[in-house]
């Protein structure tokens, strides 16, 4: 990892270099704020630490100039400060600072929190990978990256909703249980890459043989992230993953698939990823129909109350309508580069496990 240090105190920044090389960093110097943000401009930094004061641009105008020049990845940004006022910390964090360290800093301490910057950072080039991964996935059947952003944002506010009606007990109803929904439901298609062509770009409707074919794509998916978690117990994101794959198109009712699964034996996550990934469907046009309107997607969600989707799940959802409404206003697949074509297969919206539309 890359780190730029932001100092016009030539001595400070040999101690910083010190502090930061014994932790094995690559370590950058400048000597003002103008002088990082041309450095920024040519180096690819994960990270910045900056004096508080310097003469030109202080390092809270260095992380203001940050944030509004934006980029392809996110800067982790840690000011040095003798600064300890609650006004002045609230101060640097609007302006885009991640962390403050008081001067003179203990060199440990400074260790202690560029693992934590690291940490944090890793969590962004997971996210990223997932997505990639799933639009990966996606072109297979010439789905739109939309699609999945409309998905993760649909499953969020779901989340987010319920997690809020269960007071975040049990523990895996939490804040960190939203982000994690957010972060892998793009997956829950995942197991399409395993699925054959010439069932998957089907234009019309499947026979019994391809709709069993197609079925597979959800134990694919699930049994392929199962390998990962098997090998890396401990990682939540994978165990998230492997559940909204795998359960996805479980029904409340005990008849979906692929295990038939009731009730509360079906993982919450992938009771949430079914809903959005169903509504998502129906307000969407697809190569075998017109969009519906939300007002028709509603009606059928709510008579799928209690067989095909989780009571709990439709209620969050009949809570967030308008946030559904922005999120389908802003993601248009008319925004797209490609078009929105899916083969007749993913909603189920009758009572029975017949092959979908």
């Amino acid at each position: 990892m890359k780190i730029l240090g932001v100092d016009d105190d030539e001595i400070a920044l040999d101690i910083l270099e010190a502090a930061v090389s014994s932790e094995g960093y690559e370590f950058i110097r400048a000597k003002d704020g103008y002088d990082a943000l041309r450095i920024l401009q040519e180096e690819r930094v994960q990270l910045v630490i900056s004096d508080w004061m310097m003469p030109g641009l202080t390092g809270i105008d260095l992380a203001k100039k940050i944030r509004e020049t934006g980029g392809s990845h996110y800067t982790y940004i840690i000011i040095l400060t003798s600064r300890s006022e609650r006004a002045d910390l609230l101060d640097g964090l609007q302006a885009g600072a991640d962390d403050f360290i008081i001067k003179p800093f203990d060199p440990m301490e400074l260790r202690l929190r560029l693992r934590v910057a690291q940490r944090i950072l890793a969590l962004e080039t997971h996210q990223l990978t997932i997505f990639i991964l799933a639009q990966l996935a996606d072109t297979r059947d010439n789905e739109t990256g939309n699609h999945l952003n409309r998905i993760r944002l649909y499953s969020r506010i779901l989340a987010e909703h319920i997690v809020k009606r269960l007071n975040g007990t049990p523990q895996e109803e939490s804040l960190d249980f939203v982000e994690l929904i957010y972060m892998t439901s793009p997956l829950h298609d995942i197991g399409k890459v395993g699925i054959p062509d010439s069932v998957l770009l089907k234009p019309g409707r499947l026979d019994d043989r391809e709709f069993a074919v197609m079925k597979t794509h959800t134990t694919l998916g699930g049994h392929t992230l199962a390998r990962a978690v098997n090998q890396y117990p401990d990682v939540a994101y994978l165990r998230i993953a492997r559940d909204i794959a795998m359960s996805h198109h479980e029904r409340y009712d005990g008849h979906g698939y692929p295990a038939g699964l009731k009730g509360d034996d079906i993982p919450l996550c992938a009771r949430i990823v079914s809903l959005a990934d169903v509504y998502d469907a129906l307000v969407s046009k697809r190569v075998y129909k017109d969009p519906f309107t939300h007002d028709v997607a509603k009606r059928i969600i709510e008579e799928g109350r209690g067989t095909q989707f989780d009571p709990l799940v439709v209620d969050a959802f009949l809570e967030s309508e308008e946030e559904f409404l922005a999120i389908v206003s802003r993601y248009s697949d008319d925004d797209c580069d490609t078009d929105s074509i899916l083969p007749a297969v993913g909603i189920s919206v009758l009572p029975a496990p017949t092959p979908e539309k």
